[in-house]
């Protein structure tokens, strides 16, 4: 049990990574972006494309594939930037579900509905504890995560552009009239968290279900994750991330629950969505 734990943190480490910028984007500019694992997903078969088929080092291949997948998220930025500047938070999320859905149908076409034969970056074990195996992996998506939660915050908090950053997401309008260019930063966060979301899928991609819908339905257990910290906290994101990882992890090992572990995501979110409104319903009931 607790070296399915310890396996689990690998896609923790990654769901935490996927939150921790559906977070970001959520506080900076008002958007639960659905197509947050889907330009990585896209990003990371641009990589495999180019390192199999092009003969490409796959190191350069890697990095051509985070950057695409930053473009593709930065151009949804722009569109939302442009045409969707005044809409709520409701009607920006749900733009993200047709790029989502557009890419999944792209790589079809470009790369086909199979599984893509992700070459691993990162391999091997770092460290046991206790008999236990810790990989490279586990290590390289959890200090991801943590990393870039700690730096945004200290981004968010103590610089001039994190400054402008929180103006633009609390008070855009108010922030446009004090002359705050908001297309531009809010293009930077889409590119920034979208090449985030490339590099933590193409390190886990080799060890799990690497096929179009797998890869960018990992949006599923990164919102569960966000929605610990409900989609403001960069901390919580993390814990919710690692936890989930670490719970799938324990479940797989359980021969008579093992079946139930896709479904851990869904009800992650119900039980947080009953939690946050208890005092609602227990009014109600009363």
């Amino acid at each position: 049990m607790i070296q399915g734990a310890i396996a689990g943190l690998a896609a923790g480490g990654l769901y935490a990574a996927l939150a921790v910028c559906l977070t970001l984007m959520s506080r900076l500019v008002r958007v639960v972006n659905f197509a947050q694992a889907g330009t990585g997903m896209f990003g990371g078969f641009c990589a495999v494309w180019l390192v199999t088929q092009i003969g490409v080092p796959i190191w350069i291949g890697t990095l051509i594939g985070i950057v695409v997948g930053g473009l593709l998220a930065a151009m949804i930025g722009a569109i939302a930037a442009t045409w969707l500047s005044e809409a709520d938070t409701s009607t920006r999320s749900a733009m993200t579900v047709g790029p989502l859905l557009l890419l999944i149908s792209l790589s079809f076409i470009l790369f086909g509905n199979k599984p893509q034969p992700f070459e691993p970056i990162i391999a091997g074990p770092a460290f046991s504890i206790g008999g236990v195996v810790v990989s490279w992996v586990a290590v390289a998506t959890v200090s991801l995560a943590v990393i870039v939660a700690a730096s945004a915050n200290v981004v968010l908090t103590r610089t001039r552009t994190g400054i402008l950053l929180r103006a633009l997401s609390e008070r855009p309008t108010t922030a446009e009239l004090l002359g705050i260019r908001s297309r531009p930063l809010s293009i930077a966060v889409w590119f920034v968290t979208g090449v985030i979301s490339a590099t933590a899928i193409i390190i886990v991609a080799p060890s799990q279900s690497n096929d179009a819908t797998s890869l960018s339905m990992l949006v599923v257990p990164a919102a569960a994750s966000a929605l610990l910290g409900g989609f403001r906290r960069l901390d919580l994101a993390v814990v919710g991330g690692l936890a989930l990882g670490v719970l799938g992890g324990v479940v797989a090992q359980i021969d008579e629950v093992a079946a139930v572990r896709n479904f851990l995501p869904f009800v992650f979110i119900v039980v947080l969505l009953l939690w946050t409104q208890r005092k609602e319903v227990w009014d109600a009931a009363r």
